[in-house]
């Protein structure tokens, strides 16, 4: 266990604080109107945003100061429980339904979404197992099977809800995991094809995603329907140009873009603050990126850079599919972007994850 401590990556702090802050700035702005219609309240999203922001920066500040192996020690425990929510959460009267998924478990704002903690449950528990394992990786039965095994049990648990995104970007950040750690690319290419196939039947049997599929590649098919979404984002992102309209001028947001403030935040950003406003959030998460490569690279000992690989794997994979989605360049999915879109579980797991990556960073040899 890591014991010499120096002082947290401050960049990696800065940054992070930078996007928290960006992001409640435009969960109001994106909100203000719909939450002034719905409940009378303009500041009705802004203000759970921050309360969100707090409880998040509060747990973060906190994991920091653990040692990251707590959580290698502890891993089996917090996955089981994460288990355990997804199955509580699929019991009528337990979960909650919201937007046609049955994905959360509490009362009103106090609600937890369990999907979104089995990521960070997932990742703690591949670290160990792939640090512990890394010599048989190579294995396609010893090695890659069981690293995976785990993971597709949480992702059709999660895909009973349905929550396709959230459980795309698990199955994504653990085969980053068990690409580094040194699997055969041969054993991804035959896994890819039974992947495919996969995808393809999960598609078809909803005829909702297939909507989503035929609408991202012409949704002028249905403009009113599949394809509305994505029409109204990129009618944002398009008249924002350069500069934007400014701050608060968003048109989008007055009931064209249904509930900007969550997946399609991106889009009101574009439109408000334009090329240059949009292209500073994509450098910000780039630098987000290097930082905890640098972290990863650094770390001690092989657990604590499974465990950055991870982090910083969740974060980037979801903002390119968040992004991707938002300027057409992929399906609607319903991924949340991080630190900006309104969510607090999202949130508090995000600003979780970066606690565990600057503890980290505390024993980093750069």
């Amino acid at each position: 266990m890591p014991t010499k401590r120096t002082t947290p990556d401050f960049i990696l702090l800065i940054v992070t604080f930078t996007l928290l802050a960006v992001g409640l700035i435009m969960v109001y702005s994106a909100s203000a109107v719909w939450a002034e219609y719905k409940f009378d309240d303009s500041f009705f999203f802004a203000k759970r945003q921050t309360l969100f922001a707090g409880v998040g920066t509060a747990a973060m500040f906190f994991i920091m100061n653990i040692n990251y192996w707590t959580w290698r020690e502890w891993s089996k425990v917090i996955l089981i429980t994460c288990f355990v929510l997804l199955i509580l959460v699929l019991i009528p009267g337990v979960g909650n339904v919201r937007n046609g998924s049955r994905s959360w478990i509490g009362v009103g704002a106090f609600s937890i979404q369990p999907s979104e903690f089995m990521k960070l449950a997932m990742i703690a528990f591949l670290a160990k197992f792939l640090s512990e394992r890394q010599k048989l990786i190579t294995s396609f039965r010893q090695g890659l099977v069981p690293s995976l095994g785990l993971a597709f049990i949480a992702f059709a648990l999660i895909m009973l809800q349905p929550d396709l995104g959230t459980g795309t970007v698990m199955i994504g950040t653990c085969v980053v995991m068990i690409f580094i750690a040194g699997a055969r690319v041969g054993h991804f290419a035959f896994l890819g094809l039974i992947g495919v196939a996969g995808f393809v039947g999960l598609v078809a049997s909803a005829p909702y995603r297939m909507k989503r599929i035929t609408s991202f590649l012409d949704p002028w098919q249905d403009p009113l329907g599949s394809g509305f979404q994505i029409i109204q984002s990129l009618y944002a992102i398009g008249p924002g140009g350069l500069f934007g309209l400014g701050l608060g001028e968003s048109r989008q947001k007055f009931f064209y873009l249904p509930e900007p403030q969550t997946d399609f935040i991106f889009a009101i950003l574009s439109e408000e603050l334009g090329f240059i406003g949009g292209s500073f959030i994509i450098l910000l998460f780039a630098l987000l990126l290097w930082r905890g490569i640098r972290i990863a690279l650094g770390a001690p000992d092989l657990y604590g850079s499974f465990l950055a690989v991870g982090i910083i794997s969740m974060v980037a994979i979801q903002v390119m599919i968040n992004i991707g989605v938002v300027t057409g360049l992929m399906p609607v999915t319903g991924i949340t972007l991080p630190f900006l879109s309104y969510g607090g579980s999202s949130l508090t797991l995000m600003l979780m994850a970066i606690g565990v990556l600057l503890n980290i960073s505390r024993y980093s040899r750069y």
